[in-house]
């Protein structure tokens, strides 16, 4: 009996015998009178089901008390309730009821003419709102078109300003280049008659110089003759002012030579070259300085291996740069003509082509001639190529100021001086005694 009460329980028929009733109510004014028939039908089986199941409990709850279990209560309660009118269309219902069911039916259909009223003007409500929408839309429609088409006309005048003002610029840049190669050639001009004047001045002091010696000599021969070992002396005395006056007129370079001290391109690289070599100092050597000490801990030996560093990476660089500037010089000799002497063409070939250098191949002599230098060291388990990075750098710059017409080097250095600003703080200035 109670297994059968707890199935039951746990089947929640009556909690779906409420859901569909509340889902009836929700839907019945939506509902056909057939779809409202059916579901009413449907319900109706379901009560029956439960109906039939509460019987069975009643039988099996009687069953337990014996031959006579219950009866009393069955008596008075189930039996007046299962009288004749049980099972007609009335259901034992009383004409007051039937009265109360008419009425309510009655309501309920008031109660959904004043729905279907309600939802009817709601309904001629939207039709309006809409019909006022679209005319909105409309009107923003034509104020769209209108808008695009002040566009379009703005775009093409400005299209016509633009056509103007390239015209314009073009003009403009157009002026600007003859402008600049009017100054060109006035620059051109300029340092011809720098060279006209330098050859002038000389020219007008080898005429004093010869005039000198022809004074000399008209002397020596109006004066009285002398021993032969005397005149000889002045003889070769003479000479040998000649042979003094010929070797100290050298080509001197113009201003606008790239050979010159004053080369636009000396100077501002000079310049740049120094800042990187301080730039190294202050935070490329210290970069390095601590990937060597998470390998050694030995600061000296550390100290004397950035400056071995510096030392190899200036001496590999200007070693392949000789050799560089001697095959440069070759290839222009067989086809050079001027007006600029050979060495201005191959310093000037230099200066454009100043990354034609093997780094790698510079890095690894480095790196051999750091191996090869007894006075440092690394742990067996480390190469220097732990500092590649500051080598390859070191390189670069180190070709760089030995391309310059007027190259830069760093200072000599003796063994032991590492890094003492005190003791090279008046050479700092320059910028190259930073790694000593």
């Amino acid at each position: 009996m109670a297994e059968s009460l707890r199935r039951l329980v746990n089947i929640g028929t009556f909690s779906v015998l409420q859901e569909k009733l509340e889902k009836w109510l929700s839907d019945y004014y939506i509902n056909s009178c057939d779809q409202n028939t059916a579901r009413c039908c449907e319900i109706i089986e379901l009560n029956a089901k439960v109906q039939g199941q509460l019987f069975k409990l009643l039988s099996l709850c009687a069953q337990e008390g014996g031959l006579y279990g219950g009866t009393n209560i069955i008596k008075s309660r189930l039996l007046p309730w299962l009288g004749q009118n049980f099972f007609t269309s009335g259901g034992a219902l009383t004409a007051d009821t039937s009265l109360s069911v008419l009425a309510e039916a009655s309501a309920k259909e008031r109660e959904l003419n004043e729905m279907q009223t309600i939802y009817e003007k709601s309904l001629d409500e939207l039709e309006v709102e809409l019909r006022s929408t679209q005319a909105e839309c409309q009107n923003l429609k034509d104020e769209l078109q209108e808008t695009k088409i002040e566009l379009d006309r703005s775009l093409r005048s400005s299209t016509s300003d633009k056509m103007f003002t390239e015209l314009e610029f073009n003009d403009l840049r157009r002026k600007l280049a003859e402008a600049e190669e009017e100054n060109k050639a006035l620059r051109a001009k300029a340092g011809l008659l720098n060279d006209y004047q330098s050859e002038v001045r000389r020219l007008r002091e080898d005429i004093a110089l010869l005039t000198t010696r022809r004074d000399v000599l008209s002397s020596m021969s109006r004066s009285p003759p002398q021993s032969p070992a005397l005149s000889i002396k002045k003889t070769e005395l003479a000479y040998s002012n000649g042979d003094d006056f010929i070797s100290t007129y050298r080509y001197k370079p113009g201003l606008s030579s790239p050979l010159s001290i004053d080369d636009p391109v000396q100077r501002i690289r000079q310049q740049n070259y120094i800042a990187r070599f301080n730039d190294m100092f202050a935070q490329d050597r210290l970069d390095a300085m601590d990937t060597l000490r998470r390998f050694s801990d030995d600061h000296e030996n550390n100290q004397r291996i950035i400056f071995a560093a510096i030392s190899e990476a200036f001496s590999a660089a200007k070693m392949e740069f000789r050799q560089f500037k001697m095959k440069t010089r070759a290839n222009l000799a067989k086809t050079h003509y001027g007006p600029e002497t050979l060495e201005e063409a191959v310093q000037d070939y230099i200066n454009r082509n100043t990354d034609l250098v093997d780094v790698p191949g510079l890095v690894s002599d480095v790196i051999r001639a750091l191996n090869r230098n007894p006075k440092i060291f690394l742990p067996p388990d480390t190469t220097y190529a732990i500092i590649q990075p500051f080598i390859r750098e070191a390189v670069k710059l180190a070709w760089q100021m030995s391309s310059l017409a007027h190259p830069l080097d760093i200072a000599v250095a003796s063994d032991a001086e590492l890094f003492d600003d005190s003791k090279y703080g008046a050479f700092t200035v320059i910028g190259f005694i930073g790694f000593h």
